[in-house]
């Protein structure tokens, strides 16, 4: 297979090369046996072969030799390795413009760790909509780090000395969500025994975060609609009319286009909080964070369990836990990958978190009839895979 190459040096000219080729032969074309022979090429190629053929490639590798011959190679080595594009200049903008903002707004966004060139689109986002002092509608889905964004738009804001108040609003009894919200007064329903002061009162002069957002009955909808026009609500029970000062962070995972259509949610509320949008990706749209991600989340884990027993030994990944790691899905997102970790290192018997403790830490969901179609194709994407299973 004649492949013409810029340079017989470059890794990554060699690598998009020889995946092209493998992928065309194992993936397209069906070729069960493939063989791949190292001794001949530059040091370079024989790197990327072996890379390639030690984790997403599987076939046959050879070397030869006058003295011995053919022979079959044995790569003793449990390997996991990430492809890294050219992008370090983008990155080095990107932490540039952050930088030279406002120390404040840059600060705030710091436990925000990615390397996704879409999630740095979304930080630069929130950091102008932090300043502005616009409502924000916060979109994506369930563990994609909504609430983490809400805090971040917050500390960046004018507003960071007064008080974040947060409302799981999907949590709320709907018969409970004005009151909680609003407040009452003694007497406006049975078992309101003093008047109560309500979450919005709470956040005054500073944020509120609703979580949830798209959960909201309808009757509560039509009251949040007043407090973003105006800043008015009125207490459950009461008829006076009360004014705050607060600026309204909201979060769903639901398609609100869609409940809009079908008359579940207001159009004019949602105009009116979408003013700013963030769309948080989800997980395995996020290419190398994953990995970036797991690291963080598993030197957390050491850490507390450290906390608890001094004489308790941190846990490393495995090349095959790391292998693991990337291939699953992870519907749950960054929630769904922080359990796994824990329950991984709590079940590793060693220092180490082997192949198998990571796959028995992963909650698989029985598959939906009719999700062979639907499939994220992000890099852990295997069609022969899929083909097996059909």
């Amino acid at each position: 297979h004649s492949v013409a190459l810029e340079s017989p040096v470059h890794y990554g000219d060699i690598y998009t090369a020889a995946r092209a080729t493998l992928s065309k032969l194992v993936e397209r074309e069906g070729v069960e046996n493939v063989t791949v022979l190292l001794t001949p090429g530059t040091p370079s190629m024989h790197a990327v072969w072996l890379l390639l053929c030690k984790t997403s490639y599987p076939v046959q590798m050879l070397q030869s030799s006058k003295e011995a011959g053919v022979q079959e190679i044995d790569a003793p080595f449990d390997i996991s390795a990430d492809y890294i594009p050219a992008l370090l200049s983008e990155t080095s903008r990107s932490l540039a413009q952050i930088a030279a903002s406002d120390p404040s707004v840059a600060s705030a966004f710091e436990d925000i760790l990615s390397e996704s060139s879409v999630v740095k689109e979304q930080v630069r986002k929130a950091q102008v909509m932090a300043v502005h002092d616009v409502p924000v509608l916060i979109l994506g889905e369930s563990g994609t780090g909504k609430e983490l964004f809400a805090k971040a738009v917050h500390e960046a804001s004018a507003r960071r000395e007064r008080a974040l108040v947060t409302v799981n609003c999907g949590a709320i009894p709907p018969e409970l969500v004005d009151s909680l919200l609003f407040g009452h007064v003694k007497g406006a329903f049975t078992g309101a025994v003093k008047d109560q002061s309500g979450m919005f009162d709470d956040a005054d002069g500073g944020s509120i975060f609703l979580d949830e957002f798209g959960e909201l009955p309808a009757d509560t909808q039509v009251r949040l609609l007043r407090v973003l026009q105006d800043g008015t609500f009125n207490r459950v029970g009461d008829n006076t009319p009360r004014k705050v000062d607060v600026r309204v962070i909201a979060a769903t995972n639901r398609d609100l286009h869609t409940e809009m259509a079908e008359g579940r949610f207001r159009e004019d509320l949602y105009y009116r909080v979408a003013v700013g949008i963030l769309e948080l990706p989800p997980l395995r749209a996020r290419g190398r964070d994953l990995m970036l991600l797991s690291d963080r989340i598993l030197a957390m884990v050491n850490e507390k369990a450290a906390a608890l027993d001094t004489g308790a030994q941190g846990k490393k990944l495995s090349a095959g836990a790391r292998n693991v790691i990337k291939a699953h899905g992870w519907p749950g997102n960054i929630r769904e990958l922080q359990a796994s970790l824990t329950r991984a290192s709590l079940w590793a018997s060693g220092p180490t978190i082997s192949e198998r403790d990571m796959k028995n830490s992963l909650l698989i969901r029985p598959s939906k009839s009719d999700s062979i179609l639907d499939r994220p194709l992000t890099d852990s994407f295997e069609i022969h895979e899929v083909i097996n299973e059909v």
